[in-house]
């Protein structure tokens, strides 16, 4: 059972790299606002800036930063990272038993990445003076000029929720999307994230996921053909198989679901008699299991004495 990927919290360093580019992005706009300078040099460099950039302290005016301020920012910071790792903590060690299960989970883990980050920012501006309650009630306007550039946002966000509520697929099940075929290890609000063979991952946008085939919710049948000599007796064939075929499944457990089957006499060959063999498997072992039946037919048939046959040349020498 492969383990689902839990998203990767923000690093504390990433976080102090932005509040140090938006200290310094607010200092270039209105230096006044440096709490630990004299109000006489305040007054000279807001003098000077506002008579190279215009009135630049227009930018800064709604904020109120001084070093409590600052304290009480950076504090809402640590503990909002702390929240979000603890809370990410535990949504990992949950261990949920069942594929919708650990649908929920990764998808509970993108969540709190997104809602934590906008309950910071907004608990941040709120500390630094900034009226929330004025840009909570201009968020129907501001949502309405965006709509149309996030509208793809939106759509991931949606179709994210109901991929999970609907059982379309789940983390752990065996997907097929446009001809990809690979394991789900990660569903999260905006993109869910398939292991393919080789270890390859496929990034896809939750609302680019159409026509998805889903390998999982039935077991899949596994196919491959073997051929055997003209001479050989077909009755005694048919006898190594039923005695191979249950010893199959018994050294590989993990790749067959029931003992392989043999349908017949598939094909009367050029140079053989060729027999049809199925097994039934779980989709993620489609291309394993005709290699081991292949590998464990020939150890049998070596065993028994009985010839796969082979294209031969035969050259005459004029004498």
């Amino acid at each position: 059972m492969i383990s689902p990927k839990i998203p990767k919290i923000t690093k504390p360093r990433t976080i102090v790299k932005w509040v140090v580019i938006l200290v310094i992005f607010l200092i270039i706009a209105n230096p006044t606002i440096i709490p630990f300078l004299p109000d006489e040099t305040k007054k000279n460099l807001g003098d000077t800036w506002k008579s190279i950039f215009g009135d630049v302290g227009s930018l800064t005016s709604a904020l109120t930063i001084n070093w409590a301020t600052i304290f009480r920012v950076v504090a809402i910071i640590l503990m909002m990272v702390v929240i979000t790792k603890i809370t990410a903590y535990i949504i990992e060690k949950l261990k949920p038993k069942t594929g919708k299960g650990r649908s929920m989970q990764t998808l509970m883990s993108s969540a709190i990445t997104y809602i934590t980050t906008i309950i910071t920012i907004f608990w941040c501006l709120s500390a630094l003076g900034v009226n929330v309650s004025t840009l909570v009630a201009g968020a129907g306007i501001i949502t309405l000029a965006i709509s149309f550039g996030a509208q793809s946002l939106i759509e991931d966000v949606v179709t994210g929720i109901f991929l999970v509520f609907e059982d379309q697929f789940n983390v752990g099940d065996y997907i097929e999307v446009d001809g990809f075929r690979g394991t789900v290890e990660h569903i999260g609000i905006r993109v869910t994230t398939v292991k393919g063979m080789g270890s390859n991952f496929k990034i896809l946008n939750n609302s680019s996921i159409k026509n998805i085939l889903n390998r999982s919710q039935s077991a899949s049948i596994a196919t491959t053909s073997v051929s055997v000599a003209y001479k050989e007796d077909v009755r005694r064939v048919e006898e190594v198989f039923n005695e191979l075929f249950p010893k199959i499944r018994e050294m590989y457990p993990e790749v067959f679901l029931e003992d392989p089957k043999n349908l017949g006499v598939e094909e009367l060959g050029d140079s053989g008699v060729v027999f049809k063999i199925a097994a039934t498997i779980n989709e993620k072992d489609l291309f394993t299991a005709p290699r081991i039946m292949n590998r464990e037919i020939k150890i049998a048939f070596d065993d028994a004495g009985i010839e796969i046959p082979f294209p031969q040349v035969v050259v005459h020498q004029e004498k």
